[in-house]
């Protein structure tokens, strides 16, 4: 029986069990006893019988996703160096466009048999699905014309929805009418460059229209899809009847064991009766496809649609499709290519895993075909790698025997350069490969072909040559690009170019040593595409330059690339972009070290601030490089005073000092101000450290009340008060100034804090007036806790002097005072709790760093005690806790007085 005959069609079969029914009704009041082919109609399909038999709800969910799911199965028989389907369908659809005028036509349906009408009998109803075949089949069609290729797709979508809603309404013979009306429009090739786009769509639609995986069917599912495939088959034209039932093979399964190796052998010779050989050879493709999606180990039907088109080869250049060519205006360079993406499935299909005598035979049929380019061409795209490369003096002999007038040279020449960069040929044939394959790419006169071919080989030759080699391609695609500025409508292929060239030269001083690379890099001109490969070259020197370099030539070139990527910065730029572009020259400046050569290592400081001024961190980083350029020129020349070591350090510091006013975040100029007057200190600048804490100084009144941290707008309390803590911390070791008075910046310092307009409700300013208590105390001690090498501090300068420990004391009454005015003030309801706190805080404070043994100050802590107690806001566990400390600290030597200060500390009970 020939293959899709009349002879199964729905009129055709009435099998004797099926009149001998038990009447049981079903939902729609047929027997289940009826004709077969009847519950076909009525929807009890074998889809739907599976539907039945699998979890309702993934049932419910699939077809929104069958699509989806389809591409996941692409590889479900096969290992992941299988590259699927899906993989190939964008870029089909972006390469095969047209802006010729497209047709489609579309069914208009029928009144008869629509949901909601109910026959009476189940004769009426078989007789009604009937009807709305036969209605599809007579014509009831409209066809829309001079369709853009936007509006064919929307079409080909809207069909795709209305096969789910089809399907989801339970309406199965209207889906199946809508698959078949998409499938016959494979047959039409009156706009043939848009071909190739056209099957990806609708197969997009026959994937939706198979999206069902059940398992364990039952047997009546056997006989329902059978009859399923006696409908298919009444289909007359022979194209939709191919791919409707390649489309559902897998239900081939359930009809016996060897039903899928049984039918993929006769969908194969039916494709013998397609005349189009694009028509056919698309049609095969998509066999391949479902066959390796259902029974990849089925390798015979694999190969016999491979060598089967192979007999058919030579109908591409016979005079039926020159004619149809000529009528459509097309020329063979351009009709040859469509067929590659179904000839590269194919041939990706047969040769998977295949054996390498199968491969061999493959080629050796190719070569023995005329005309065989196209062929050539998806033997390389498709096979492995290494079978290629390792053949690849007789691939290039093989090239250089086709006809160029189809199917153009350097085409080949750039399949046969992707297969190199996957996989390395034999040693001794690489340069002769490189120079075969570079005569005929450097004589290509149309820039858009030499680059995409340039393009692939940039990668061979970086692999295997040296600098030289790689500075005459360099060369080469500057002598083809430049003319005309073809350059400018390359920048994607120039971009791959020059990422290649730096993923095999991590050694930057041979990499800016060959000589055609920057200005190579001169060629990108539009600034966007300039600072993405400015930021890939930056990226590749941060990752991969081990040690720190002063080589002049990588120097210059990556000062100019930074500049680039700096001068970027407009006030549109995002602030991720300016983050990053600042991390990557930051990146640049950490590598660059002229070792002990100090004041060259200055100069490139300053030369780099006057190139990056407008990144903030890269300012930051370059004052924190010459900070510690400053300390490492003190510790190598540890012992020396000379003048000019110090005129170096003073240097440095004036750096710092000239460079910190230009940042805009305040706590970054506060705190540079503060470690820049440390360094300054450290190297015994003291006249520089004090205008440094001087310049911090009158900067605290500046602080806003809200700063933005990462984003966001926070209060700058919690963030003045660690600074402040900060600072207080240098100044212990600060020695004063002989012209301006005894502890002349803590004073200045005080007088910022108590001008400050604090938040209300705020406690942040005792607290801060807390850390000063801190300094003032330990400001009082003969010996200091620490101190700077080389600098006298004020317990040397004033050597414990009555005067001075006056004064000390004078701010420390001051400060307490300006304390104690604030816990009244929290003498509400509402702050008892603040109160309470505060208070214990103090006492703490001064039980740490006062001297008890005097009177006022012990009945101050005392008071202190019972203010925190007072409203039974304190946690009596620390209150606990803070009284056996007291009396353990009692117990040393010197400490007795604590002994009668415990006395009078008295724990409050909560009733």
């Amino acid at each position: 029986m020939p293959a899709g005959g009349r002879a199964l069609g729905v009129r055709g079969l009435s099998p004797p069990e099926a009149h001998h029914g038990h009447g049981v009704e079903d939902e729609e009041g047929d027997p289940e006893g009826q004709h077969l082919l009847s519950s076909v109609l009525d929807g009890t399909d074998p889809l739907s019988m599976f539907a039945a038999t699998a979890d309702p709800a993934a049932t419910a969910a699939v077809t929104d996703g069958s699509r989806k799911k389809r591409d996941r199965e692409d590889t479900s028989g096969v290992g992941p160096d299988f590259e699927p389907w899906a993989s190939k369908r964008d870029e089909i659809l972006v390469r095969h466009t047209t802006t010729e005028k497209l047709s489609i036509n579309l069914f208009m349906g029928s009144e008869r048999g629509r949901a909601g009408a109910v026959a009476s009998a189940a004769s009426e109803k078989v007789r009604t699905r009937l009807e709305e075949l036969d209605d599809f089949e007579e014509g009831s069609q409209k066809e829309l014309l001079n369709l853009t290729q936007q509006d064919y797709v929307n079409r080909i979508e809207e069909l795709n929805q209305s096969l789910k809603d089809a399907w989801a309404s339970d309406q199965k013979v209207k889906a199946l009418k809508i698959v078949i009306q998409c499938s016959k429009l494979l047959s039409d090739t009156s706009v043939i460059q848009f071909y190739p786009s056209k099957f990806v769509l609708i197969t997009d639609i026959l994937d939706t229209f198979d999206h069902f995986s059940p398992e364990n069917v039952n047997d009546t599912a056997k006989e329902t899809c059978l009859n399923w495939f006696f409908k298919i088959a009444s289909i007359r034209e022979l194209i939709p009847r191919f791919y409707v039932e390649a489309s559902i093979l897998k239900c081939n399964k359930f009809l016996s064991k060897t039903g899928i190796s049984e039918c993929l052998p006769r969908l194969t010779c039916m494709v013998r009766g397609i005349g189009d050989p694009l028509v056919a050879v698309y049609a095969r493709a998509y066999l391949c496809r479902v066959g390796m999606e259902v029974a990849p180990h089925l390798k015979e039907s694999l190969n016999k649609n491979f060598f089967d088109f192979l007999l058919t080869f030579k109908q591409i250049h016979g005079d039926t499709v020159q004619n149809q060519l000529v009528v459509q205006g097309v020329e063979l360079p351009s009709y040859l290519p469509l067929y590659s993406p179904a000839m590269d499935w194919i041939f990706q299909c047969v040769s998977y895993h295949a054996p390498e005598t199968l491969l061999t035979e493959m080629m050796e049929r190719c070569k023995k075909l005329g005309n065989n380019a196209l062929l050539l061409n998806s033997v390389m795209s498709a096979f492995r790698a290494e079978f290629v490369a390792t053949r690849s003096m007789d691939f290039i002999g093989m090239i250089k025997e086709c006809d160029e007038s189809g199917f153009p040279k350097h085409l080949l020449f750039r399949s046969l350069g992707l297969n190199l960069a996957l996989a390395d040929p034999p040693e001794g044939d690489r340069l002769a490969i490189l120079s075969e394959a570079w005569k005929v790419i450097t004589k290509l006169k149309n820039p858009q072909d030499y680059i995409n071919c340039a393009e692939v080989w940039v990668e061979y030759t970086c692999k295997h040559f040296t600098k030289r080699e790689i500075n005459t391609v360099l060369a080469d695609v500057i002598k083809h690009m430049t003319p005309d500025r073809a350059f400018e409508d390359s920048y994607p292929q120039l971009q791959s170019i020059i990422k290649k060239v730096i993923a095999h030269f991590h050694d930057f001083s041979v990499l800016f040593s060959v000589e055609k690379f920057l200005p190579f890099l001169d060629m990108f001109q539009k600034e966007s595409v300039r600072v993405e490969v400015c930021k890939c070259i930056m990226d590749i020197f941060i990752k991969h330059q081990q040690e720190p370099t002063k080589d002049p030539v990588i120097l210059n070139a990556l000062l100019h690339v930074c500049k680039t990527m700096h001068d970027s910065v407009n006030a549109l730029t995002l602030e991720d972009e300016k983050r990053m572009l600042a991390c990557l020259i930051n990146g640049f400046i950490k590598m660059v070290s002229f070792g002990r050569d100090f004041e060259q290592q200055l100069s490139f400081y300053v030369e780099a601030r006057s190139l990056f001024c407008n990144l903030e961190p890269v300012l930051v980083q370059l004052i924190h490089s010459v900070n510690r350029l400053a300390m490492e020129t003190r510790k190598v020349m540890k012992g020396s005073h000379s003048r000019k070591t110090a005129a170096f350090v003073r240097a440095c510091v004036a750096y710092c000092f000239i460079t910190i006013p230009s940042l805009g975040g305040i706590f970054t100029r506060l705190n540079l101000y503060l470690h820049s007057g440390q360094v300054a200190l450290a190297n015994q600048c003291l006249s520089q450290a004090d205008a440094f804490f001087k310049a911090a100084i009158s900067l605290v009144p500046e602080v806003p009340k809200m700063i933005n941290v990462d984003g966001k707008m926070r209060p700058s309390e919690s963030f003045l008060l660690e600074f402040l803590c900060n600072f207080f911390s240098t100044l212990l070791i600060v020695p004063d100034h002989p012209e301006h008075g005894v502890l002349f910046l803590v004073r200045e310092l005080l007088n910022v804090i108590q001008d400050y307009t604090w938040e209300d409700n705020s406690d942040d300013k005792i607290r801060i007036y807390t850390c000063v208590l801190h300094l003032l105390s330990a400001m009082s001690q003969e010996t200091y806790l620490y101190h700077v090498d080389k600098v006298d501090s004020n317990d040397s300068l004033y050597g414990g002097d009555s005067k001075f420990l006056a004064e000390n004391n004078k701010l420390c009454e001051t400060v307490m005072a300006q304390i104690l005015e604030h816990l009244k003030t929290l003498a509400k309801d509402e702050a008892l709790k603040r109160q309470s706190l505060l208070g214990l805080s103090f006492f703490n404070s001064i039980l740490a760093h006062g001297d008890l043994r005097n009177n006022r100050l012990n009945q101050l802590s005392v008071n202190l005690w019972h203010l925190a107690q007072r409203h039974g806001c304190a946690d009596t566990r620390t209150m606990v806790k803070t009284l056996e400390y007291i009396k353990k600290q009692s117990k040393q030597t010197d400490m007795g007085h604590l002994t009668e200060l415990a006395l009078r500390l008295p724990l409050q009970t909560r009733t």
